[in-house]
């Protein structure tokens, strides 16, 4: 990583050049470096369940949000960082509405 000498600020990889992100500051990438960039836009799809697999799932007794059933299929996903928390999901056993719970 590296900051502008201008204004301190982080400066970004466009092409064969860094660049200030803050005041435009430019500068020809050193040819040795080795650069590794992380893209934001590839982000994980949380897979829905569906069909008769749903009847496998274990139940609890928990509310509705939806219809007030007190009884719900439930399963665990890591969304997260590793570092974090599961998140728990719920589909409603008669109206079939899913909602996720957070610790």
């Amino acid at each position: 990583m590296e900051f502008c000498p201008k204004c301190k600020s982080i400066m970004v990889y466009k092409g064969d050049k860094v660049v200030c992100r803050k005041c435009g500051y430019e500068k020809q990438a050193d040819s040795d470096e080795e650069v590794v960039i992380v893209s934001k836009k590839n982000k994980e799809e949380v897979p829905v369940i569906e069909g008769e697999n749903i009847k496998t799932l274990p139940t609890v007794r928990v509310v509705c949000p939806a219809c007030g059933n007190k009884e719900a299929y439930w399963w665990m996903r890591q969304l997260r960082a590793a570092d974090e928390s599961e998140v728990r999901f719920f589909r409603c056993t008669k109206c079939g509405k899913t909602w996720r719970e957070y610790d």
